[in-house]
């Protein structure tokens, strides 16, 4: 089965509660229709259900399967505000300015998702990295013992090229922009443990460079080494090298010779870029010449899911997103299940002046735990 196969099963085999806060987006909308009707996840989107229902019923999908919230006559508000403000108040944010800034839907998406009232978010298809990312960090928060959190990309070979075949971890391609040892050793063991998740296989992690095993000596490599010890004295049973060049990394026989003593046993499925500059420059290489499929960035580290998308991301992008989000959910809080309303025949919708909908639902209103 191919990764992005494995991961969309994963998804369907304990579909999770997504939210899509830019849900008046035509790309959004045609993908929560296809999540909706492949039961990757349970989907509700922010925006104005007047607007967005007629645009859901003209795709196909059936009554009562998609949520829709106005964010700024959401019927939870005082509760999303009150969180909020107790977020925001050392910040200087008074109770007006909290309630104001809990109806911006990228903010309501994250403070949902930390009241557990969804599994996850995923935003930018409108909204800049920056937008998504902030209200990510500040109304959901860093995972307990998580001092960075960092972000990937998956990287998916469609062809038969051997050394391409499978998923792989780029990181960090999107987040930290120059990663000291402790950052480069949170963003190893991190980017390890999504593989676990997403690709289903025994990490085997490549701290990259433009050394191999010692043949240059420069300040940069002094600290990919420090990331190394830190990482083997945190994770001693996992799978990594470095510094170690991509050639080296990618094929054995490269490897044998110039790593004899290399600890990797075969390909790497993690690959750590020494900064942000390395990073985004090679996954774009991967994607626009050696032809890979480029997923993310994909934030990891944070106490529940929240991702990114690019602007420039098509529906297929977003289905792919939200399924990552929910095999994300799953590894947060595994012992949960979700229930997902199947129904495929289409039905009648009005236009409704209500401000949270389900298409006509007895689900509206707030998810349960």
């Amino acid at each position: 089965m191919k990764p992005l196969d494995q991961i969309f099963a994963t998804a369907r085999a304990k579909p999770r509660h997504i939210l899509l806060p830019e849900g008046h987006d035509p790309r959004i909308q045609a993908a929560a229709v296809q999540a909706t009707a492949q039961v990757l996840a349970r989907i509700t989107l922010l925006g104005d259900p007047a607007d967005i229902a007629p645009a859901l019923k003209a795709l196909g999908a059936a009554e009562g399967a998609i949520q829709i919230i106005d964010p700024a006559h959401a019927p939870d508000l005082d509760l999303l505000a009150s969180e909020c403000l107790r977020l925001r108040a050392t910040k200087g944010v008074s109770a007006d300015q909290a309630r104001i800034l809990a109806t911006d839907p990228l903010v309501q998406a994250a403070l949902r998702v930390r009241l557990g009232l969804a599994d996850g978010t995923v935003g930018g298809a409108v909204a800049t990295t920056a937008d998504t990312v902030r209200a990510a960090l500040q109304f959901i928060g860093r995972a307990p013992g998580i001092a960075t959190v960092s972000s990937f990309f998956l990287m998916l070979s469609c062809g038969d090229d051997t050394k391409l075949k499978g998923g792989m971890i780029f990181a960090d391609c999107g987040l930290v922009v120059a990663p000291d040892a402790q950052e480069l050793a949170a963003i190893a063991c991190a980017s390890a443990a999504s593989a676990r998740a997403l690709l289903g296989d025994t990490p085997r992690v490549a701290l990259l460079s433009f050394s191999t095993a010692g043949s240059a000596e420069h300040a940069s490599l002094t600290r990919i080494r420090e990331a190394l010890a830190l990482v083997q004295h945190a994770e001693p049973e996992l799978e990594i090298d470095g510094e170690i060049q991509f050639d080296a990394a990618l094929d054995d026989e490269i490897r044998l010779r110039k790593a004899p003593n290399s600890r990797l046993s075969g390909r790497p499925n993690v690959f750590v870029f020494p900064d942000l500059a390395s990073g985004n420059i090679g996954y774009k290489i991967a994607q626009r010449l050696g032809g890979l499929v480029a997923i993310g960035p994909i934030l990891q580290g944070l106490a529940r899911p929240a991702n990114d998308l690019s602007r420039g991301c098509s529906p297929e992008d977003v289905l792919a997103a939200i399924a990552v989000t929910a095999v994300q959910a799953d590894e947060v809080d595994p012992s949960n299940s979700r229930t997902v309303n199947t129904a495929v025949m289409p039905k009648p919708i009005k236009p409704t002046s209500a401000r949270i909908t389900g298409f006509g639902s007895s689900n509206a209103g707030s998810a349960p735990r």
